[in-house]
């Protein structure tokens, strides 16, 4: 690896999906299941200690989940490792975001953030 490669980071990549089987548009509840593949590309290993999820509905409402670790587990990533879970969410629209942030410990005991960028939460074809 090369000088500039950063000593703490850590990317993340998420892709959702509709379940449609477990939705109840009728009662307003869309339930969503999302896939999070989370790679070390710093040069320290780390380990996962919590969550900070902010999940906004299509009316804007947000609601906060925070946690130790994810699926039950605190994964730990060497430099080029990744760990993938599936989770779900339900929302009260057919349309909405996810973004937040891991906590992480590195190797050498320091702490710092994984951010977790923004992605959509959508019924297929929605039509407004």
């Amino acid at each position: 690896m090369s000088d500039d490669t950063p000593k703490y980071r850590i990317d993340v990549t998420a892709k959702s999906f509709y379940l449609e089987e477990q939705s109840n548009p009728d009662e307003d509840q869309y339930v969503f299941a999302y896939r999070i593949t989370i790679t070390n590309t710093g040069t320290v290993s780390a380990q996962l200690i919590s969550r900070h999820w902010i999940i906004t509905d299509g009316n804007g409402e947000e609601q906060e989940v925070k946690g130790l670790g994810v699926v039950g587990e605190h994964p730990d990533l060497a430099p080029g490792e990744s760990f993938e879970y599936t989770s779900g969410c339900s929302l009260e629209t057919p349309v909405g975001s996810m973004r937040g942030s891991y906590q992480m410990v590195a190797a050498d005991g320091e702490n710092f953030e994984a951010p977790i960028a923004e992605f959509g939460l959508a019924v297929p074809n929605v039509l407004h």
